[in-house]
């Protein structure tokens, strides 16, 4: 699905702080990764990778992925204080910078978060003007825009489960504009992740949680 924008992508977001780079396309990362998590945070490590690596607590990225993490968006005036208000809150936080990884982007970061019951870890590219993709979940291959309405659906690695969900969201009905299913190995847990063009109904979620060889359903509606 290919990315929309507008003359507010091309002259940046509205924000707190320097960048759209460093502050609003890593605040929606963390803010993605705190939707896929799906609760509160506990403990959160951050790995800024290349330029990212060097630059990342004088631009504000650090504040910025734990603002996101907080479910702050990114004009909220407590961006400054994020760092703060996380430790008030009692959650953990580590940083880590890797300088060289040249098969990265040049601003990826990895975030690691626990939450009480689970813990995700999921890889995002700021792309600028507020962009961002992620490209990994759980170090499984994804490519997650942000600009749509996003399920994500772990499930066994059986025939026909593709085409189930699929006809269940059709049922909806809803249309799918993107989906990308990835595994480690054959037979084992696949993740399949749909870019939706609306949103779906709480019975449609309800009946995908309820199939017995459905590991976990993660539903997040598009913020615009």
């Amino acid at each position: 699905m290919a990315e929309r924008s507008s003359i507010f992508d091309m002259i940046g977001p509205v924000m707190i702080g320097p960048s759209s780079s460093h502050t609003a396309g890593v605040v929606r990362i963390g803010r993605m990764a705190r939707h896929i998590l799906g609760e509160e945070p506990q403990e959160i490590t951050i790995t800024f990778y290349n330029s990212f690596a060097t630059t990342y607590e004088g631009h504000g990225s650090d504040r910025a992925v734990i603002a996101g993490l907080l479910g702050f968006q990114t004009d909220d005036e407590r961006i400054r204080n994020a760092l703060d208000i996380a430790r008030e809150r009692g959650i953990i936080i580590h940083f880590k910078a890797m300088n060289s990884a040249p098969k990265l982007h040049p601003n990826t970061l990895k975030i690691e978060v626990k939450g009480v019951t689970k813990s995700k870890e999921v890889v995002g590219v700021s792309r600028g003007g507020g962009l961002y993709s992620i490209i990994e979940v759980d170090e499984l291959h994804a490519n997650i825009s942000g600009q749509a309405t996003t399920l994500l659906v772990y499930a066994d690695d059986a025939v026909g489960a593709i085409a189930y969900v699929a006809q269940v969201i059709s049922d909806n009905p809803c249309n799918i504009a993107t989906l990308i299913v990835t595994r480690r190995a054959k037979n084992n847990i696949a993740l399949q992740i749909y870019e939706l063009d609306s949103a779906l109904s709480d019975e449609i979620l309800v009946q995908l949680k309820n199939t017995p060889w459905v590991k976990e359903v993660i539903y997040i509606p598009y913020e615009g």
